[in-house]
């Protein structure tokens, strides 16, 4: 009987542990985005480089009926981003467009 006793608060105690260290990911998650969120808003008030713009290369990819895919290139765009770690005001951050400089638009 010890030893059923010993696994039950051995499996309780490692579900506790998992639901402690998840609940605290989340919890330092939310307070990275949202120091990230206000280190931006306060570049944007003080007027420092809180935008930039990285060139990106888009093209359409357009399914044809004999399943081909046709491609169609467009001419290199300035896209604007955020100096941040996350997306914010509707902005991907400007490292996640220097390793992306292509975007396909699938019709």
């Amino acid at each position: 009987m010890e030893t059923a006793q010993f696994r039950f608060e051995l499996g309780s105690s490692v579900k506790l542990l998992a639901v402690s260290v998840t609940l605290g990911l989340v919890i330092l998650l939310g307070v990275i985005y949202a120091v990230d969120y206000a280190v931006l808003r306060y570049r944007v008030a003080a007027n420092r480089t809180a935008f930039g713009t990285e060139p990106v290369s888009s093209y359409y990819a357009v399914q044809e009926k004999n399943n081909k895919t046709e491609y169609i290139f467009k001419d290199k765009e300035d896209e604007t981003c955020v100096h941040s770690l996350f997306s914010h005001l509707g902005y991907a951050p400007c490292w996640y467009l220097r390793r992306h400089p292509e975007k396909q638009i699938t019709i």
